[in-house]
């Protein structure tokens, strides 16, 4: 289920604070408006020729919104204008403007045609959110605020990623993203073109890799580590024509934006091979992946290999204009380099000690061709194994420590670790929330991202040229998935990449966000809208009765309305305003409201009170810091976690460790069983407890073992154990379960621990 974010109206003439993202370095609040309308003129110089191509694509956005045009003029004195005007002689910085409004008149002033784009994008964000939202709006004109603003990125590299050989998107779609991207200031269209279960870029000389390597039989259907494994068993493709890359390379550039291409190699080319088997180590045939994962089949180091791809990078190099050429080299396994022959002679014949070396050397014999053509080598973190290329910049993915290694040793660093700028991954726990690939990458972890590591020493900060976002798309199959996914953490991340960070605080970015969603969904672009997702904590009640639950929003704007009695809350349900006990059974419905208008799902939360529920509880050991969102009372406050993954507040985790809880029931009673709630998934290394044990006590010192479980195992992902009591008296239960320990061979994560998950403890 993707989330729709509905609208509301807003003075934006006296708005605080004024709700621009990225937050401009310097801005200051005049008094008054000016007032845009129909005879606002735009006033350019003639004499540069860029001005009267932007003043064209500012009047398409007008055109687009508001059905009519901003007339263009010379004459610097006319009235009611919007003045534009370059100063190439200045020594601002080149993507920088300074934005004046007064009452009388607008101006947006730069040393080069990109800060007078970025400026235009400000003032957009100054207009109200309804001047874009076409045919809804009777009014003529429209009031912007006097401000004053200065403004300059902090980073010269603001990147957004796109795989499209996982899923495709259509060229319309992909200008779609490019002006989401312009809109927030991001300069850097990372486009991931190549992989195992697609090649989406026309190559003349082998048109095979469009005829076969652009389509796959069938798709996998749900998660890659759901088993038994389905496919859909439809057909699945699509790839660009070198016209359609021009288009959207001349697009982006309209937009100051430049489009890196990426072509995976020596790994992730499964798509190729199948098009081109003698490529490989191995003969083949292969055929395009259908499901997701690393493969063992890649390009084996001959000299038809690299005449193949110096050929592809060649007619590649001819459509994009771009700096950098974006090679991959992740995640390449080198099990055929050990058992081919052609392999373990020629790294004999170059002296390399291993197959990490090998891929050195695969990588800087394609760097050495891209530099003869006046191009420079980009690849993940991964090139820096066996040596890193002269002078290849690294894009640091595993985390940071292969970008400090990088920078350490001169090199350019692109920051992108999964850590904070993985938009794939899941960014709230919610149950709503549509199937990701996993981890977890919530909006304030964006916003809180430093691109340049700590650790770093301050002469090796000048090569952090910036950040990117990476949107991987194996569970984001369509436009508005993919928004969906993007935003609002993207706007969290362009203000990570283009403002100070002294300046930057994540209440003042809520508060404008509150406005640029509604701006985001008057330009189609669909966004999750998490700030307003309620989210429920619990304690123990104050008189030990019940439990004590606590609501919250990100934002402060929404007043909660909830009921306990199942029915869908309203404007005229009971509003949240402090913790609340709930004593029974109940069915908690909550939903935020902004001005009358509901702005996010209706939440629905079981809670089952019994003995337990809300009773003090010790934890032995305590769970891992990844795993540890609710807190130790998560196991005993009458929720149950998620049924279908792991991710969210209730489950907590041990890794390698065993779990070990006493409860305090406040008093002696005779007790009927205990349940406990256990996550069942190998796939992503969490596994069962090997034993469980459970102890009853009536003075917290003295304990009785009442029973022991070793055999234990489930079908479902949520494995329910009881244990029945037969009325024995206790007021402390101590339960032990034992982590399943080593994960054995064959299996996914073979020789790890594993973890262990465990949420709800129900005694009765």
């Amino acid at each position: 289920m993707l989330h729709q974010f509905g609208s509301h109206e807003w003075d934006y003439a006296i708005q605080q604070p004024i709700p621009i993202i990225p937050l401009p370095q310097e801005m200051t609040l005049g008094e008054g408006h000016f007032e845009l309308n129909k005879q606002t003129k735009w006033v350019i110089d003639p004499e540069v020729s860029d001005m009267r191509v932007l003043t064209k694509l500012f009047n398409e956005t007008i055109q687009q919104a508001r059905g009519f045009e901003l007339a263009v003029d010379t004459d610097k004195n006319a009235s009611n204008r919007i003045v534009l005007s370059v100063d190439s002689a200045s020594k601002m910085n080149p993507e920088g403007y300074e934005l004046k409004v007064s009452k009388e008149q607008i101006s947006i002033h730069a040393s080069h045609a990109a800060g007078l784009f970025y400026g235009w994008q400000t003032l957009r964000q100054l207009l109200p959110v309804e001047f874009e939202q076409s045919s809804q709006m009777d009014s003529t004109s429209w009031v912007i605020p006097c401000v004053e603003i200065k403004d300059e990125p902090r980073f010269s590299y603001r990147g957004m990623h796109l795989d499209v050989a996982r899923h495709f998107f259509s060229v319309d779609e992909v200008k779609r993203y490019l002006d989401a991207m312009a809109m927030h200031k991001f300069n850097t269209f990372h486009w991931h073109l190549t992989e195992d279960q697609g090649w989406r870029i026309e190559i003349k000389q082998y048109p095979k890799l469009t005829e076969i390597g652009a389509f796959r039989k069938e798709t996998l259907i749900g998660h890659a580590n759901d088993a038994p494994e389905k496919f859909d068993g439809k057909r699945y493709g699509g790839y660009y024509t070198q016209e359609d890359i021009k288009e959207v390379v001349a697009y982006a550039k309209e937009r100051f934006i430049e489009v890196i291409p990426e072509i995976e190699m020596p790994g992730h080319s499964q798509a190729a091979l199948a098009a081109y088997p003698e490529l490989a180590c191995t003969e083949g045939p292969f055929e395009v992946a259908t499901k997701w994962g690393i493969f063992e089949e890649v390009y084996c180091p001959t000299e038809t290999t690299f005449t193949f791809l110096e050929n592809v990078l060649t007619e590649v190099i001819e459509l994009f204009p771009s700096t950098y050429i974006h090679i991959g080299g992740d995640e390449c396994p080198k099990i055929r380099w050990k058992k081919s022959a052609f392999c373990q002679q020629l790294m004999k014949e170059q002296g390399l000690k291993n197959e990490q070396e090998l891929q050195s050397y695969f990588i800087k014999r394609i760097e050495a061709f891209l530099n003869k053509n006046q191009k420079q080598l980009i690849g993940w973190d991964e090139i820096l194994e066996g040596g890193l290329s002269p002078n290849a910049t690294v894009m640091s993915w595993r985390g940071t420590k292969g970008g400090i290694e990088a920078a350490e040793q001169g090199h350019d660093v692109i920051m992108t670790p999964t850590s904070h700028c993985y938009f794939d991954y899941y960014q709230s726990d919610g149950k709503e929330e549509p199937l990701a690939i996993g981890g977890y990458t919530p909006l304030k972890k964006v916003y809180h991202f430093e691109p340049i590591p700590k650790e770093l020493d301050k002469e090796a900060h000048k090569h952090i040229l910036g950040a990117q976002c990476n949107l991987w798309t194996e569970y984001i199959p369509t436009i508005d998935h993919l928004f969906y996914m993007a935003y609002p953490r993207a706007s969290a991340l362009s203000e990570v990449l283009w403002s100070d960070p002294a300046q930057r605080d994540y209440n003042s970015f809520l508060s404008r966000l509150n406005t640029h969603l509604i701006r985001l969904q008057n330009n189609e672009i669909n966004t999750a809208n998490h700030i307003y997702e309620i989210k429920l904590s619990t304690n123990q009640a104050p008189n030990n009765k019940g439990v004590q639950v606590a609501l919250h929003t990100e934002s402060d704007a929404p007043a909660l309305h909830m009921t306990l009695d199942g029915t869908d809350p309203n404007m005229m349900s009971n509003t949240y305003t402090y913790p609340f006990t709930v004593y029974e059974n109940a069915t908690l419905k909550m939903a935020p409201f902004i001005e009358s208008k509901q702005v996010g799902d209706i939440q629905e939360v079981k809670m089952y009170i019994h003995k337990a529920a809300g009773r003090a509880i010790e934890l032995t050991t305590p769970p891992h810091e990844k795993y540890s969102f609710g807190g130790k009372q998560a196991l005993v406050n009458g929720i149950l976690g998620n049924q279908n993954r792991y991710g969210d507040a209730e489950w907590l985790g041990w890794w390698g460790e065993d779990f070990e809880a006493v409860i305090d029931l406040g008093s002696v009673q005779k007790l009927k069983y205990i349940h406990l709630f256990f996550f069942n998934g190998p796939t992503q290394w969490i596994y069962l407890p090997s034993k469980i044990e459970y102890w009853l006590s009536t003075d917290g010192e003295n304990y009785k073992l009442e029973g022991t479980i070793t055999d234990i195992s489930s079908t479902t992902k949520v494995a329910f154990i009881e244990n029945l009591l037969d009325y024995e008296e206790a007021q402390y239960v101590k339960i032990k379960a034992t982590n399943f320990g080593k994960i054995p061979e064959g299996k996914q994560g073979a020789g790890y621990d594993a973890w262990l998950f465990v949420d709800e403890i129900i005694i009765e």
